[in-house]
């Protein structure tokens, strides 16, 4: 059997999918980026291959993607996360009717893409990176209230009064807004629902530049959060589709893009022959 590899490497994870020849997705693995990309991308592809007993010499293919793509030189080639995002959205997107827009929310940046039948590029939009609506922005919100990151979300739920209002568009300034708030006594609660709809109306905004299609694809680290998809989900006025590794649909994409590549040099090698 062959496989293929793609690994997303992000300003905060590794992300590693591993496919065979029919594009069926085998295993995932996701550790945090550190300040070793290159290194630490290195281990997350040995963990993966070893979890299942692989030789690198078995991998026929690997793409790398993501903020530090050009770091990774085992790769046998690298491509943008809009193209990998865009394809491993329309794949896992198939198991819910297919999705034409998807939104991304990375560690250091947002993104709305909008793709055709077949998967490809439409049109896309990015935020800026000092926006409030991206997963850094959640990071040092769960740390000024003094949260765990993955708590976030219950607490979204848990609130009495209504979600109070994030104005600031810079994390910088966010933080102090967040700040401001506790000090005047108002609940964590509140003002964690409060940061989820801030970020969901920037992320509406951001959609709405690339075109909003009834069924929506949500991925990226924060879209773990369901404080979060409720949020965005109430300003979009549509269901999410929230894969169960939302993570990873990336180096998914650049999975299969890496299969499609062997498949067709293959092909063309059997033609000349």
């Amino acid at each position: 059997m062959n496989y293929f590899v793609g690994i997303d490497i992000g300003s905060t994870a590794i992300k590693a999918a591993l496919v065979n020849e029919e594009r069926q997705l085998v295993g995932l693995h996701v550790a945090d980026s550190g300040s070793l990309f290159h290194k630490n991308a290195k281990t997350a592809l040995q963990t993966l291959l070893e979890r299942y007993s692989l030789q690198r010499e078995q991998v026929r293919y690997l793409i790398a993607t993501g903020y530090g793509r050009k770091l990774f030189k085992e790769a046998d080639d690298s491509i943008s996360e809009i193209t990998a995002n865009a394809i491993g959205a329309h794949e896992a997107g198939k198991a819910y009717g297919g999705v034409r827009t998807i939104i991304n929310i990375g560690g250091q940046d947002s993104k709305a893409i909008q793709i055709d039948d077949q998967g490809t590029v439409i049109n896309f939009a990015m935020n800026d990176k000092c926006a409030a609506g991206t997963g850094r922005f959640l990071d040092v919100a769960a740390a000024n209230l003094d949260i765990d990151l993955e708590a976030l979300g219950e607490y979204h739920f848990n609130g009495r009064a209504a979600p109070l209002s994030i104005n600031s568009t810079c994390t910088v300034f966010a933080e102090s807004e967040i700040i401001g708030l506790l000090a005047n006594g108002h609940g964590k609660e509140e003002i964690v629902a409060g940061i989820h709809y801030s970020i969901a109306k920037r992320t509406l905004r951001l959609a709405k530049r690339v075109g909003i299609e009834d069924r929506v694809y949500f991925d990226g680290g924060p879209a773990l959060n369901k404080g979060l998809v409720a949020a965005l989900q109430d300003e979009l006025q549509r269901e999410l589709v929230v894969p169960a590794h939302p993570q990873t649909t990336t180096a998914f994409g650049a999975a299969i893009l890496a299969c499609n590549e062997w498949l067709a040099d293959q092909a063309i090698g059997e033609q000349v022959t």
